[in-house]
């Protein structure tokens, strides 16, 4: 019995393995994770952007959120919706009357002006303001060449 026969070393070795496997432990249980702290949040909480304010030193990019603000809340409170109802407005929201230019609200037919322009010169640039049609637009700007921030007639702000 010298020799085992091909089947029966198989066999034997399939046996060994078989017992080396059982033998082998189980893998490891998973160790739970400290715990996380309830008072930390696994998301961010949003930040509120603060509302936008008058900055006398800024420039008009720095104050166009202000600017806007300022005159939508008076379109939204409607009533009278002239040129001189804006330039009173950005007054009494700190901006300087004297640095001030407003378009005439009537046209030089006496007729209503679709559209009134009005700007606010803050540190050598422009804010400036559209509305008519019921549409509201502001914008920054460079001074034009001659120091204004308004092209065409402006009329005197004498109030």
């Amino acid at each position: 019995m010298r020799a085992l026969s091909t089947l029966a070393v198989g066999s034997i070795i399939a046996a060994v393995a078989f017992g080396l496997t059982a033998c082998t432990p189980e893998a490891p249980m998973p160790v739970p994770s400290e715990t996380a702290d309830p008072s930390a949040s696994a998301t961010p909480e949003p930040t509120v952007a603060p509302e936008p304010e008058l900055d006398p030193q800024g420039t008009a990019v720095d104050n166009l959120a202000y600017f806007d603000k300022v005159n939508r809340a008076l379109i939204t409170q409607g009533g009278s919706l002239d040129g001189r109802s804006f330039i009173d407005n950005l007054v009494q929201a700190g901006f300087s009357k004297p640095t001030m230019e407003v378009t005439p609200d009537r046209t030089s037919i006496n007729a209503q002006a679709d559209q009134i322009q009005f700007s606010v010169r803050i540190n050598g640039t422009c804010l400036i303001g559209q509305y008519g049609n019921g549409k509201y637009n502001g914008v920054a700007a460079d001074l034009l060449s001659d120091g204004k921030c308004l092209v065409g007639t402006t009329r005197p702000i004498d109030w």
